[in-house]
């Protein structure tokens, strides 16, 4: 029986009242892929990804290919003992719990336009964001704001280090020595709520900077050149047609514009197809990511790795939900991100 996504959260939030061992709430494997999938289709880059789905929260990920220029000459009547190989490696994952809790006031169930569909309604919504979420978090995540400590002026920094002050978040550029709060020696990352979020676990960018193959585009700026310059930098292996720029909304629309400048100020035409796919390769705006880098790979190079250990809960009972009259929700999930060949992408950084 296929089960839609209306049918998985109503089936889940209706079987709220629950004991720890009545089971309510987890998902079946089918409805817990369902689920999965669901908050993938939320965004354009969760549709084109790679997704699997595994049983246990750690291990690894096969990965078979073949080499080329397998082919031999037969000599009629004869076995000369050759044979192609399969090459075969694995790629390990480790899933990281999250949730997403929300609750809800029994006034606001009776008092609203929507009567007794908003409940349903802002389930939806939450699993929509959960989406858009986790492919921010897939793509930003990074393990390094776990350090961020509050600011102190008794402690010595040093460079590197991560403090949050006045509910920001700050790197050291340089050695601060102990003392008051200047702001003149840190960049600001973003704030408290960012790092608590991007904290969850290691996203594709930060595995990309580290191991892919890095473009600096700090000096080219917004030209074809750029373009060509991450696509030299893959083996011609890989560039095969499935190749795609992921890029910010914005960096788009100024890819757009540098080429219009370029008409206006010299003349000419630029081919309709450039503006969309440059080097002949199709373009994936993705609003999460940021506007000073484009990656490019095959999306089906990038992994997300769940389990099935998915859960949607609800409770109206309890003490807190009696007293403060309230219906109170909670997805439990996992996730990893991991990239099966960082040989096969490109990183441009540092565009301004």
């Amino acid at each position: 029986m296929a089960f839609s996504i209306e049918d998985i959260v109503r089936k889940a939030i209706n079987t709220g009242n629950f004991t720890p061992s009545s089971g309510a709430g987890i998902l079946s494997s089918e409805q817990a892929r369902k689920f999965i999938q669901q908050t993938f289709d939320a965004t354009v880059l969760g549709g084109l990804v790679r997704h699997e789905m595994r049983s246990a929260k750690a291990g690894e990920i096969d990965k078979i290919g073949i080499a080329s220029r397998i082919l031999r000459e037969k000599t009629e009547d004869t076995d000369d003992g050759y044979r192609a190989g399969v090459n075969t490696a694995s790629i390990k994952y480790s899933c990281t719990d999250v949730r997403l809790p929300w609750e809800i006031t029994e006034e606001t169930l009776r008092e609203n336009i929507e009567g007794q569909n908003l409940e349903a309604i802002i389930t939806n919504l939450m699993t929509t964001q959960m989406g858009i979420d986790t492919v921010d978090l897939y793509l930003n995540g990074d393990e390094k704001f776990a350090k961020v400590k509050a600011f102190s002026t008794g402690t010595t920094y040093q460079k590197g280090d991560l403090v949050s002050n006045g509910g920001k978040v700050y790197e050291f550029t340089a050695q601060h020595s102990a003392g008051a709060w200047t702001g003149s020696d840190a960049t600001e990352l973003g704030t408290t709520g960012d790092a608590d979020f991007l904290k969850v676990n290691d996203g594709w960018i930060k595995q990309l900077v580290n191991g892919a193959h890095v473009v600096d585009g700090q000096n080219a700026g917004m030209k074809l050149d750029t373009f060509y310059n991450a696509v030299h930098a893959l083996p011609n292996k890989y560039n095969n047609g499935k190749l795609r720029w992921l890029m910010s909304p914005h960096r788009a629309q100024e890819w757009e514009l540098s080429l219009l400048n370029k008409v206006i100020e010299q003349g000419g035409a630029v081919p309709e197809s450039v503006y969309n796919s440059p080097v002949k390769i199709p373009v994936v705006e993705c609003p999460s990511l940021d506007d000073d880098k484009i990656i490019l790979t095959d999306p089906k190079n990038l992994i997300v790795v769940n389990t099935y250990n998915t859960k949607i809960r609800k409770t109206v009972e309890g003490k807190e939900a009696i007293m403060k009259d309230k219906r109170f929700y909670v997805v439990h999930f996992d996730f990893d991100a991991i990239i099966e060949e960082l040989d096969a992408a490109a990183i441009i950084t540092n565009i301004k």
